[in-house]
């Protein structure tokens, strides 16, 4: 009797073991899902906060500036503008530079200007080059200006980090698969005696593995919920403490990646069972020891 409350035990911590096991390889896959599916929302967000400056000429009514201003509120390609007055920017420049320079030169040099920040698809030199032959042509506009350089970096970088978190997540991917695998195989091991005693009193493969394939099913599903709530705890860790930059979390996004990672969790549970019982209900005896 205590021998088989110690069997029942050690089947029991082992059960739990691979749960947490499998919970935590779900959890890191449900990570990459979370990173993949808000990658495209981090970039658009660097992108869009890419602003370019339309220099005004001195003189220009206020008046003027707000209709441009307007104007330029209903284009396709703009998300927002604000209006900076030379008094506005000279006090920018003053904080930047740490010196009163107006009162080395006596007057102040900058002019008026619109701040145009753009939509995400249209961050781009060719884009705004373009844009900026529109802007020449307006009477009121003296310069345009935005950091070329600067925006072909963020592009080409951004290219650059989605490569690699592409090929890091799959990386991620195939040792999470194979640490499932091998928790699985553990555990199924640990009953390899189980499935003989079962098959020498005359039961079928079939009979034999279902019990087994409808656990680790049950298995997975526990494990992918615990993966969820873990997952669902860094959200919103990350909303309070990154809201100014994180507030991407798409609701119906967040629910396919749930409904994904409890299939997951199934799935990927009953084949390897599958193969893992399989490989014991063929094995020879003298190969159980």
């Amino acid at each position: 009797m205590a021998r088989e409350n110690t069997y029942k035990r050690r089947l029991r911590g082992s059960y739990i073991t691979s749960t947490i096991s499998i919970s935590l390889v779900l959890f890191m896959i449900g990570l990459i899902g979370l990173l993949l599916l808000n990658a495209n929302h981090l970039s658009d967000y660097v992108k869009e906060n890419i602003s370019f400056n339309v220099l005004l000429k001195e003189g220009t009514r206020e008046i003027d500036i707000i209709q441009m201003q307007k104007s330029l509120d209903i284009k396709k390609y703009v998300r927002s503008t604000e209006y900076i007055t030379a008094d506005k920017a000279a006090e920018r420049l003053k904080k930047e530079l740490g010196e009163d320079f107006i009162g080395y030169l006596g007057f102040n040099p900058l002019l008026p200007a619109i701040e145009v920040k753009m939509h995400a698809s249209y961050a781009n030199n060719d884009s705004i080059a373009l844009i900026e032959k529109e802007f020449m042509n307006n009477p009121l506009v003296n310069e345009v200006v935005y950091e070329k350089s600067l925006i072909q970096a963020v592009n080409e970088n951004i290219q650059k980090i989605s490569i690699i978190l592409l090929l890091f997540s799959f990386l991620l991917f195939l040792i999470a698969i194979a640490l499932i695998n091998n928790t699985i195989r553990l555990s199924v091991y640990s009953k390899r005696f189980l499935i003989r005693t079962m098959q020498m009193v005359g039961a079928t493969k079939g009979f034999i593995r279902r019990p087994f394939i409808f656990k680790s099913m049950l298995q997975g599903m526990f494990s992918a919920i615990i993966a969820i709530a873990l997952i669902t705890l860094i959200i919103y860790v990350i909303q309070n403490e990154l809201q100014d930059i994180i507030v991407y979390f798409e609701m119906n996004l967040l629910f396919l990646l749930y409904i994904i990672i409890i299939n997951m969790g199934m799935l990927i549970n009953m084949i390897f069972t599958f193969f893992a019982v399989n490989k014991y209900l063929n094995i020879d005896e003298d190969k159980l020891y």
